[in-house]
C-alpha cells in the first residue's frame, strides 16, 4: 500500500515538473525540469 502511494505521489510531482517544462520559454529552465524529471520516473519505476 506504501509503495502504491510513494509511486502516486512521485507521478503527481512529475505531472507538474512535466508541464511546467513545456509551458517553460527559456532554454536553460526546459533542460533544468528534465534533469529534474529523471530521478523522479526513476523513483516512479523504482529504480535505484
Amino acid at each position: 500500500m506504501m509503495t502504491l502511494i510513494y509511486r502516486g505521489i512521485g507521478l503527481f510531482v512529475a505531472a507538474f515538473v512535466l508541464r511546467c517544462m513545456f509551458k517553460e520559454k527559456s532554454f536553460w529552465k526546459q533542460v533544468t525540469a528534465a534533469m529534474v524529471l529523471v530521478p523522479l520516473i526513476l523513483r516512479i519505476l523504482l529504480i535505484k
